[in-house]
């Protein structure tokens, strides 16, 4: 079943499309804010923020919720729900495939998210058929570091990443993500741009949001 999506149109003619992904228990509308926050900045870009299905998450007891994946452990690289993250991923093409059907190209699109969305962005991302404009990797980890070698394409390898965290993070915490960065970007040889953001928690805050807007309008001129 294809994703739901909410749509924040662009406030000039549509020439580029941002995909972003929520975090665990949210929704698209949790996001729906920065885009239109961002949106006068960028007004050739639609901005699309998918509704994760509802599925039980093991960590909460197995309450149902809004998630990409299963989340069993909260131990980097253990007992990882990697058919939940394979079928994200596979969701996600076929979104970015309609957009480039409806006549964006693929190299005018950034696919992005934010903590469990941003792992998916990294699954997503790597494994894609098409080039994509960039990648946003806002306050999360790489998942399925065993096989993500075995899994990735190459047609990514030079796609921009803009990967940012916060160094108050309880959730993700800010080492997971600084080695996630790190180890993509030396195993692979990614384009990968880590930003640390000191007085930040498992969230967002303005200036991550200037330097998300600068990272969008540079690859998206």
């Amino acid at each position: 079943m294809s994703l739901k999506s909410v749509i924040v149109n662009p406030k000039a003619q549509h020439t580029a499309t941002v995909f972003f992904l929520h975090g665990l228990g949210d929704t698209g509308f949790g996001w729906q804010p920065v885009g239109e926050m961002l949106s006068p900045k960028l007004p050739h870009v639609k901005w699309v923020f998918p509704h994760a299905p509802q599925r039980p998450v093991t960590l909460n007891g197995g309450m149902m919720m809004p998630a990409w994946y299963d989340i069993k452990e909260l131990l980097a690289g253990v007992n990882e729900d990697e058919a939940g993250l394979l079928d994200t991923a596979k969701k996600v093409h076929e979104m970015i495939r309609a957009e480039i059907d409806s006549g964006i190209p693929a190299d005018r699109i950034i696919l992005g998210g934010f903590s469990q969305g941003a792992a998916s962005t990294i699954v997503a991302g790597l494994t894609s058929d098409v080039k994509l404009a960039g990648l946003v990797v806002l306050s999360g980890y790489a998942p399925l570091s065993h096989k993500i070698g075995q899994l990735k394409k190459n047609v990514n390898d030079a796609t921009p990443i803009f990967a940012a965290h916060g160094m108050l993070d309880q959730v993700v915490k800010y080492e997971w993500g600084q080695m996630s960065a790190g180890a993509l970007k030396h195993r692979f040889n990614l384009n990968l741009e880590f930003k640390t953001y000191h007085d930040m928690g498992h969230s967002t805050d303005p200036q991550e949001l200037v330097d998300l807007a600068e990272f969008i309008k540079k690859t998206l001129p």
